[in-house]
Formats: C-alpha cells, sequence, structure tokens
C-alpha cells in the first residue's frame, strides 16, 4: 500500500524551473527576477531564481531550493492581490541597471 511520503515523493519528480515564475513576479516587480540571486534559509545554496524547482499544482506557485528541497518562495495570485512569502530567502539579490 501507498503511504503519504510515497505520494509526497512521487509529486517531487514533477516540477519546472524558476523561468515559470518571470510572469507571475513581474505583477509585482518591474525587474525580471529570474535572473536574481537567492539564497536559502535552510542550507544558504546561492543561485539565480530561475535554477529553483517550481511546482504549480498548489494554489499557487511553490519554489524550492534545487540543493535541499526546502520551500523558499511561494507566489499565489488571487481576490485581486499577489500573495509573496519569502520565509524560505535568507537574500534575493536583484540585479539593476546603474
Amino acid at each position: 500500500m501507498a503511504t503519504l511520503d510515497d505520494h509526497l515523493a512521487g509529486d517531487r519528480d514533477h516540477f519546472v524551473d524558476g523561468n515559470v515564475l518571470a510572469g507571475p513576479l513581474s505583477e509585482v516587480f518591474a525587474a525580471d527576477l529570474t535572473g536574481a540571486q537567492s539564497r536559502c534559509a535552510n542550507c544558504g545554496c546561492t543561485g539565480p531564481v530561475a535554477a529553483l524547482r517550481v511546482y504549480g499544482d498548489a494554489p499557487g506557485f511553490v519554489a524550492r531550493c534545487a540543493r535541499c528541497d526546502h520551500v523558499v518562495l511561494r507566489v499565489v495570485h488571487g481576490g485581486g492581490r499577489v500573495w509573496l512569502d519569502l520565509r524560505g530567502t535568507v537574500a534575493l539579490a536583484i540585479p539593476v541597471d546603474e
């Protein structure tokens, strides 16, 4: 009999890269955040948002660290608002023109 852990492990195989976040994040930020560097609050891994593993079968998008699978950010659009949860991110370095 399959367990909840088996089911969740199977779901971990169905992700896309962080480039899918370009659209939802552009509703909030003027800059393209897929090239921004994020640092995982769990393992310290630093890399572009585009390298995160994104799952879209929830009410919004859940982006996980490619190294440790910790949730780095969540984006949910609904009720005339965009909800952005960055609790799993220590820092987000956004490139800007100088």
